[in-house]
């Protein structure tokens, strides 16, 4: 009697929350890994990233990430294997010639802004080699990352790293420890609380420097994400009507929500519901928490 054939493994995809202390400075830990499956479309191995707010370090544990932009040589496009990403203001696609082992760890600019002094409105659509921004501390904690046996001791040497710096960091300063869904309204209270910021544009440029983007821009991202996750399920079941959605967002109408759900994802909301679905590339839309 012929055996069952045994199902192919997939892609190993994982949003991971970092620990309670650390949840005001870590967004979450992202681990993508296509080694232990069977070998992907060339279609099925690109990345695709909406913009975004947060900023990122990204370690290619295994295989190789590529930069998906046209005309481009292979030294441009080939990404290192710990790479800084800043705040995005465009969707971004990457791509993968081969079976690949991510893990990422998305960190809020405001607090990358406290734990290093880094000004993040020069790092907005950047990629930076992790040796052109932080100090030898980081780079051995960038060392020991690539090094570790696996993604749980990669999380634990990221969370031992950060947890007694971003503890300093808290005290004595105005960045908020409480919960995350709210940081982009934090991050107005604390630009106009400062002593530096006495006037709107005082108060922009504080902000600038915290996050990369305009006020403006992170309420627009902020509402966009909250509506995401708040109609994921309806969206990947098909019961939905934008223009309701759009209503329940605050947009002015579904065209306004058609428009900045484009400008987000690089697609209509009726094309980005069908990825979800349909597209392996789209997986990061899948497990957004």
């Amino acid at each position: 009697m012929a055996s069952t054939p045994t199902p192919a493994a997939a892609p190993v995809t994982r949003l991971i929350a970092p620990r309670t202390a650390l949840a005001s400075c870590v967004r979450a830990f992202l681990v993508r890994d296509t080694t232990g499956c069977a070998p992907l479309p060339p279609a099925q191995r690109l990345n695709r990233f909406p913009a975004a707010p947060m900023c990122s370090i990204i370690w290619t544990i295994a295989g190789d990430v590529e930069a998906a932009a046209p005309g481009l040589s292979l030294p441009d496009v080939r990404m290192p294997p710990a790479l800084f990403g800043g705040p995005r203001s465009y969707p971004l696609v990457s791509y993968n010639p081969g079976p690949v082992h991510s893990f990422v760890v998305m960190l809020y600019p405001a607090a990358l802004h406290a734990l290093t002094g880094v000004s993040m409105d020069a790092l907005l659509d950047q990629f930076r080699p992790l040796g052109a921004l932080f100090d030898a501390d980081w780079l051995a904690l960038s060392d020991a990352v690539l090094a570790a046996p696996d993604d749980a001791a990669r999380i634990g040497l990221v969370e031992a790293f950060l947890a007694p710096r971003w503890q300093a960091a808290r005290k004595g300063s105005d960045v908020s420890a409480g919960a995350v869904q709210d940081w982009v309204r934090r991050l107005g209270v604390q630009a106009a609380s400062t002593g530096l910021a006495r006037s709107a544009r005082h108060i922009e440029r504080r902000i600038k420097a915290w996050a990369g983007q305009p006020m403006r821009t992170l309420r627009r991202m902020r509402r966009a994400e909250q509506l995401f996750l708040d109609e994921r399920g309806a969206i990947l079941q098909g019961k939905v009507s934008w223009s309701d959605i759009a209503a329940s967002g605050g947009y002015a109408d579904q065209a306004h929500f058609c428009r900045e759900t484009r400008e987000i994802t690089g697609l209509s909301p009726t094309e980005l519901a069908r990825a979800m679905k349909e597209d392996e590339s789209y997986w990061i839309y899948r497990i957004w928490t």
